[in-house]
């Protein structure tokens, strides 16, 4: 049961696809920060072009292919430029392989921003090209709160199974518990500030257990960034700056439109640790980084584990015959 990753980041989605029995054959990503983390938690040698330059016959034989294409150009946080962005096209070069290399299913996973008004009719393109080139298409908006994962974090999800299946993969039922902060923050103890310049702090308990320092943007302070303890956390963005507040933090306060502000002197964002708990990463999982806006940045990208375990269990189960 190998698999291909493609835009492997870290590697959030591959873990969750190896949780599930599957044995991740080949990887590919061009950012360089996220080289040394990848490797070493997956021990396998990444390959480092653009995926431009990979051609099919450079790619093993495998089962699946799973992978999330850059989402910069969809998210409704940035430009939302689509297409317009290089980073947009991306997608038709992961259908160029898939087209060649023909598994029996492939995954990728995408901002909501895809699925926006702006972005629905290229979306539904590029859904068009999957079902051209052999695949029953099934996407979904799901909430990753629903599978296993603390914290409200929206995505759109496609799954393809090859046509000569028979099969159209189904969306599993959220799973009706609610996981919370206190959940993934839980047995920590407190973190440590990172140092001048957000340089990595080497006296750390515990691996990766370092916030951020440095003020907060009026952007940051737009809105509330603090949750409770009996909460699922807000998004993980990828940047530290951005990070939600840890749930002992004093509350945040709406002052206006747009204008909030700290209740008391006692805040913190959550650390990059504690961020990887909310994003499912099991501690032993280690971030490789040398500067701490690097850690959030690559924690922030990737697919929760737990969801992408999810997905994976279902697909094993529905194609069991065939892997």
């Amino acid at each position: 049961m190998k698999i291909a990753s493609l835009f492997s980041g870290c590697g959030g989605l591959d873990l969750g696809f190896s949780n599930a029995g599957f044995e991740l054959a080949y990887a590919n990503d061009i950012d360089k920060d996220t080289w040394e983390t990848f490797e070493k938690n997956h021990g396998l040698a990444i390959d480092k072009r653009s995926i431009c330059e990979v051609k099919p016959e450079d790619m093993p034989k495998v089962a699946g292919f799973v992978g999330g294409p850059p989402c910069q150009s969809w998210s409704l946080a940035g430009e939302m430029r689509g297409v317009n962005d290089p980073r947009g096209k991306l997608f038709y070069e992961y259908i160029r392989l898939l087209k060649s290399k023909k598994p029996l299913f492939f995954v990728a996973e995408n901002v909501a921003g895809i699925v926006s008004k702006t972005h629905l009719p290229e979306f539904m393109k590029i859904v068009k090209e999957f079902e051209g080139v052999g695949y029953n298409i099934a996407y979904k908006l799901i909430n990753a709160k629903d599978f296993g994962v603390p914290q409200e974090r929206k995505r759109v999800i496609v799954v393809g199974y090859r046509k000569d299946t028979g099969k159209t993969f189904s969306f599993p039922m959220p799973n009706g518990k609610k996981y919370t902060l206190s959940d993934a923050l839980k047995g920590l103890p407190s973190s440590k500030p990172a140092l001048p310049k957000n340089q990595p702090n080497e006296k750390l308990g515990f691996p990766n257990h370092e916030h951020m320092i440095g003020g907060f943007s009026t952007i940051y302070m737009s809105r509330n960034r603090r949750r409770s303890w009996d909460e699922p956390s807000f998004t993980i963005q990828a940047g530290g700056r951005h990070a939600p507040l840890h749930p002992n933090s004093a509350k945040m306060i709406k002052k206006g439109a747009d204008d909030w502000k700290f209740s008391g002197p006692d805040y913190r964002r959550l650390s990059v640790r504690e961020c990887a708990r909310v994003q499912s990463f099991p501690d032993n999982f280690i971030f490789y980084y040398d500067n701490v806006a690097k850690g959030y940045k690559m924690i922030g990208n990737a697919v929760p584990v737990k969801l992408a375990e999810t997905i994976a269990t279902k697909i094993k189960a529905d194609l069991r015959e065939y892997l």
